[in-house]
């Protein structure tokens, strides 16, 4: 009773085949593949995004930001 067997995992299978279909479940696994690549593709911009900005230095004695600016052209 604590374990599933082989033939609880076959009647899970045909029922999931017969809600969603031959055809859906390939469809689904389509779609969730194109969700994971659009998430790291999002993490991928937001990482450069990260590495663009400017970075502060930090003054040795104070431990504060130094100002610098830099000129646009």
């Amino acid at each position: 009773m604590g374990s599933m067997s082989i033939w609880h995992w076959l009647v899970v299978a045909v029922i999931v085949l017969l809600l969603f279909g031959r055809g859906k479940i390939p469809e689904l696994m389509g779609d969730v593949a194109k969700g994971i690549k659009s998430f790291k593709a999002g993490m991928k911009d937001e990482e450069t995004a990260k590495a663009d900005e400017p970075k502060k230095e930090l003054d040795a004695k104070a431990g504060e930001p130094v100002k610098t600016e830099q000129k646009i052209g």
